[in-house]
């Protein structure tokens, strides 16, 4: 797998057509609209008024913030469409998708997540649509790079992930790092660290100064995936990582490297360095917490910097720390918008996807306090405090290290197989030897 550099722009040119292109090979131009119409028309300002259905999980301050003015200006560039918003947190998005997408009723466009459990299923079950014949009408391949549009391709029978068809295109970037407040380490007497042993280093201090070193909300299982992310791209080769997490065969989960990450996890469960009931308590809650003064460090990723500036004002910043290893950590895009198979007008849909990933749309991102996809460091000198710190941070990785993937992308059941495993990891029920074991148990006989 090709190192995956989230900035950058493609090489070589995709044909950008004008209004109307001809449609995927073997469908029948006499036909008129549907999911994938006979004809590419980019121009939708003269179609019949409907209304498009749009679920999506941006929920939180500014990622709704951002979804709203933009799909208001949708609405008046293209009055004759209207837009049916359905927004839910991620986890109710996870549980109501896979029902809604075979029913009668279901959505235009929806986030759906990158993982093999998810789009992957979507993809094999013929559920969403490629996006290609408007990848090409757009140019969305000279917008995005290559290593972009790879987190939402599959082959046809979604076997194979990171190529072949394009299913879904992302607005935003991430990057999993540690947000922390300089006045809590300043009030100990700790500098801030520069290096991830540094950081490490510190955690018995601020326990023994009396104050939790780690904040956790794990009750959901998938909060640990980012935390057990960071703390492997210390330890094992990134390649490794990157085979691992998309579920291509050739990699193993039974080497020392990882056997380290796990048991440099659990010693800090151990230790005591979380808060109190760690995996029986909610994301939400533990961040607000964090938020209001409780902890000094919270692993976890980019998309909660507009929300933590807002409760914490110029007391918080965000930072990645490069290891012996070189500077790596979990991150790479938002969930990607797909088409479903149900679309009334994929051209309609296929539009919207357009207009909210375009150039203007990754301004509007900025200004809500989110991480653009394309071009971030253009945009960190227009913005300042955490949201500079994640937008720098998020290219200094991209540029310098390496971005890599949500371990849960790897099989159809890996996410269910991880967040227990790291749940009982970090409760000291199985030890890190057992843990890898379950996790390349449910990787072989996927990969195998």
């Amino acid at each position: 797998m090709r190192s995956a550099k989230i900035v950058g722009v493609v090489a070589g040119a995709a044909l950008i057509l004008g209004a109307c292109a001809p449609g995927p090979s073997g469908t029948d131009s006499s036909s008129g609209g549907g999911a994938q119409p006979a004809e590419i028309v980019t121009d939708i300002s003269t179609l019949p008024e409907q209304t498009l259905t749009v679920w999506d999980q941006e929920v939180r301050g500014g990622q709704n913030e951002q979804m709203e003015r933009l799909n208001k200006a949708f609405m008046e560039k293209y009055p004759n469409i209207t837009i049916n918003r359905v927004s839910q947190s991620f986890d109710d998005l996870q549980t109501t998708l896979r029902l809604a997408l075979s029913g009668e009723d279901a959505p235009d466009v929806v986030e759906a997540n990158n993982a093999r459990s998810m789009m992957g299923q979507f993809v094999s079950a013929g559920q969403i649509i490629p996006l290609d014949p408007w990848a090409e009408a757009y140019g969305w391949g000279d917008r995005f790079a290559q290593s972009i549009l790879s987190y939402s391709s599959y082959s046809e029978d979604g076997k194979t992930f990171g190529e072949g068809n394009l299913y879904g295109l992302p607005q935003v970037g991430e990057a999993v790092g540690i947000f922390y407040a300089p006045s809590r380490l300043a009030e100990i007497g700790f500098e801030v660290p520069e290096t991830w042993d540094q950081f490490t280093g510190q955690l018995q201090g601020i326990k023994d100064a009396g104050k939790t070193p780690l904040m956790l909300g794990n009750v959901d299982k998938w909060p640990a995936f980012h935390l057990f992310g960071a703390v492997q791209g210390a330890h094992v080769p990134a390649d490794e990582v990157r085979a691992l997490g998309f579920g291509n065969a050739g990699a193993s989960w039974l080497t020392e490297q990882n056997v380290d990450a796990a048991t440099e996890l659990q010693v800090w469960a151990e230790s005591g360095f979380f808060n109190e009931g760690f995996n029986g308590v909610g994301y939400d809650p533990v961040w607000q917490d964090f938020a209001k003064g409780e902890g000094v460090y919270l692993i976890a990723g980019s998309w909660l910097a507009p929300d933590l500036k807002e409760i914490m004002g110029d007391d918080v910043a965000f930072m990645t720390l490069p290891t012996a290893r070189g500077l790596a950590t979990t991150g790479g895009t938002g969930l990607p918008f797909a088409i479903t198979s149900s679309a009334k007008d994929g051209n309609v849909a296929a539009a919207y996807i357009d207009f909210i990933t375009s150039d203007e749309a990754m301004q509007v991102l900025v200004e809500t306090g989110n991480v653009p996809v394309n071009d971030a460091a253009k945009y960190a000198p227009q913005t300042e405090g955490v949201i500079a710190d994640v937008l720098t941070e998020f290219t200094r990785v991209s540029d310098e290290g390496e971005i890599l993937p949500y371990l849960d992308y790897a099989t159809p059941t890996f996410d269910q197989t991880l967040g227990e495993a790291l749940q009982e990891l970090m409760a000291g029920a199985i030890t890190p030897e057992e843990f890898i074991e379950a996790l390349e148990a449910d990787y072989t006989d996927f990969t195998k």
